[in-house]
């Protein structure tokens, strides 16, 4: 009896022991590159065991990842980045040493690395990820400023032939209008009749409208049955409503996602504040469980509930974004957690209602409504304190036909011109938030802009 037992618990632990140290297989390897920061993922079945140093001379980030084999997916990681990636110039994989396969980072400069895990979500399983971001953080509001520094060589008026800024918030420059007078030296004295325009001058200010496509890199968001994805989607129309608004005199729209890569929630919020935009416009497409629902719909931000069953389901949905995409719970922005906890909105949610009823009817002319009211819910994304903000679901794209249109570009032009339509209505009607804001045309290097 006692030897029965004895070959029954060696048996066992011979069995368990290869499973123990099985290696692990990478069934998946992404990479996501961005000008704010560059994602790679690493997807198993299995929880990834890493530790990760960086070198220099030159710049140089080494992952090693335990019990973790070679395999197909990292075996292509290599061809993977791209030639225009910000911040890696190459990747190299090979086996350190028995047990341990190592990543070789080699960057083009000197980054600030995150490493996270995330647990199992939807159809993705364990996944370990690295966000590669610049050492010194992109300020996405000089970005949009710099193409309106004077060269000190315009003619005063004159629009300024700059190439846009090199960040995903840039934009064409737009036409420079002057102030009789440069900035005051205290005296208040005129400058000489022909003298140079060395000083600094005072330009009108666009209004600034955010163009947010949802979704994104690691968030494919909804799926059409054709095998759509929303996140193409949304990009397409956003491109397009801002190639319209700036070719609109005295607006400018700035995206605020310009690739496939994703941003929190929050960072959305975050981001159309730094460069102090007057509107911020979300841009989705729905989808159903029954291919039949169709028609679009408008959103806005509600402190009380949802105005409908659906409206909460959507809600619910669109805020699990960040689970998706993936958010590293252990970076605390102080900025952003200055913007989620600064809620106290009620008058930003009625402007946020007047815009998007001005889009809703322009979005009537070309499509079926879904609902004929603007829909309230508590949407992550519409969390701004202080910019009027909306989420337009164009159409439904689980529904065959309207995923064949939101396809097609010139029904996506159609899309981008309604939105439009509805932001010119809505600053019509309320001139005194259309009114020139005055900033500095010509800052100093480090210098903050001037607010007013």
């Amino acid at each position: 009896m006692f030897g029965k037992s004895v070959t029954f618990w060696t048996l066992s632990l011979l069995l368990w022991l290869p499973q123990a140290h099985a290696a692990i297989a990478i069934g998946s390897a992404r990479v996501w590159p961005a000008q704010d920061y560059t994602r790679l993922t690493l997807e198993a079945r299995q929880p990834i065991r890493h530790t990760m140093f960086s070198l220099k001379d030159p710049e140089r980030l080494v992952i090693d990842l335990e019990e973790v084999e070679s395999g197909e997916a990292l075996n292509q990681l290599a061809g993977r980045i791209s030639s225009d990636d910000p911040y890696v110039s190459s990747v190299r994989v090979g086996r350190f040493k028995p047990g341990v396969m190592r990543l070789v980072l080699d960057l083009k400069s000197e980054v600030r690395p995150q490493l996270f895990d995330l647990k199992p979500v939807g159809e993705y399983g364990h996944r370990l990820v690295l966000d590669i971001y610049p050492a010194q953080p992109i300020d996405p509001l000089m970005a949009l400023l710099e193409p309106t520094r004077s060269t000190g060589q315009e003619t005063a008026g004159a629009p300024a032939a700059i190439k846009p800024a090199p960040t995903e918030l840039s934009a064409e420059t737009p036409p420079k209008l002057t102030q009789s007078q440069s900035l005051s030296t205290g005296d208040n004295a005129k400058p000489p009749p022909h003298a140079n325009s060395a000083q600094p001058e005072l330009s009108v200010r666009p209004l600034i409208i955010a163009i947010d496509a949802g979704h994104g890199g690691e968030d494919p968001g909804a799926r059409g049955r054709r095998g759509s994805h929303e996140k193409n989607v949304t990009l397409a129309i956003a491109r397009k409503l801002k190639s319209l608004m700036d070719d609109t005199s005295g607006m400018r729209g700035v995206l605020i996602r310009e690739g496939d890569y994703f941003i929190p929630l929050g960072g959305r919020v975050a981001k159309a504040r730094k460069v102090k935009a007057d509107l911020f416009v979300s841009i989705h497409a729905d989808a159903f469980i029954k291919p039949n629902a169709r028609g679009s719909s408008v959103f806005a931000l509600s402190e009380r509930g949802a105005t409908s069953t659906a409206a909460r389901w959507l809600a619910k949905k669109e805020n699990e974004a960040d689970l998706i995409g993936g958010v590293n719970i252990a970076v605390k922005d102080p900025y952003l957690a200055r913007t989620l906890l600064d809620l106290s909105q009620t008058a930003t949610i009625n402007d946020s209602m007047k815009l998007a009823k001005h889009v809703l009817n322009e979005l009537g002319s070309i499509n079926d409504l879904h609902r004929g009211q603007v829909e309230q819910a508590g949407f992550a994304v519409l969390k701004s304190p202080d910019i009027p903000s909306i989420l337009v679901e164009t159409a439904f794209i689980s529904n065959p036909d309207e995923e064949r249109r939101l396809n097609n570009e010139d029904y996506q032009e159609k899309i981008a011109n309604a939105i439009l339509g509805g932001v010119k209505r809505y600053f019509a009607q309320n001139p005194a938030l259309s009114r020139p804001k005055i900033v500095q045309a010509e800052l100093q290097a480090g210098n903050t802009p001037v607010e007013r």
